[in-house]
């Protein structure tokens, strides 16, 4: 890709990445062995801003959970990412696992939704751990007071899969404020963990009661 890239300045004729740049509307890799995700998979995706759908099919582990999280970007990558690829209605970037050793937090939500402004459906890791701390510092943190302030994204259903989510009772209110308030028309959240089915109804008892 960046070999192309390097050579399109210099040659006398449109390459077929400079096509793709400009075409490429749907983008799927899956059941490739050893992918990471991280910072040099941006780098190259970022090229192609026209993209309607990113869908990494991947899965951090097998069936005998010998794997490893292979989630790799931070905020700022995701940012990044977010940005280049405005366009994007779906974008899944491999099946969240059970690890939560992923350097993500629920901060990167907020730029994919104000950026991605059509997107429906999202697949992505975030680290859980300190969740009540991170959606607490999104709404106190003056970077992002201006994200805060533009339109957000449709999305309706959150798929977290395998991601760990523990609540007490006295926390659902910030996760429910601050989920709705990065997707305000976020009505399910589905994960394999007890704790999204009780977000997930949470957060339908709060959008009814805010009709």
């Amino acid at each position: 890709m960046r070999r192309l890239e390097d050579g399109a300045s210099t040659a006398q004729y449109v390459t077929p990445l400079s096509k793709a740049k400009e075409f490429l509307k749907v983008l799927g890799i899956q059941d490739i062995s050893g992918i990471n995700i991280g910072a040099s998979f941006v780098s190259t995706i970022r090229f192609f801003r026209n993209l309607v759908r990113l869908c990494v099919e991947v899965y951090c582990h097998d069936e005998d959970d010998r794997g490893q999280c292979i989630f790799k970007l931070n905020n700022d990558n995701v940012t990044e990412l977010a940005m280049a690829l405005t366009q994007l209605e779906s974008l899944r970037l491999g099946h969240a696992c059970f690890e939560n050793t992923c350097l993500t937090t629920v901060a990167c939500l907020l730029p994919i939704s104000v950026h991605c402004s059509e997107l429906q459906e999202l697949d992505i890791h975030f680290n859980t751990t300190n969740i009540i701390n991170d959606f607490r510092n999104i709404l106190e943190d003056p970077r992002f007071r201006q994200l805060r302030s533009l339109p957000r994204c449709p999305l309706t259903f959150l798929d977290a899969y395998r991601m760990p989510l523990s609540l007490d009772e006295s926390d659902f209110e910030i996760v429910v404020e601050g989920m709705v308030d990065i997707f305000p028309s976020l009505i399910n959240c589905k994960g394999l963990e007890q704790g999204w089915d009780e977000l997930s109804g949470a957060i339908a008892d709060f959008q009814e009661d805010s009709e």
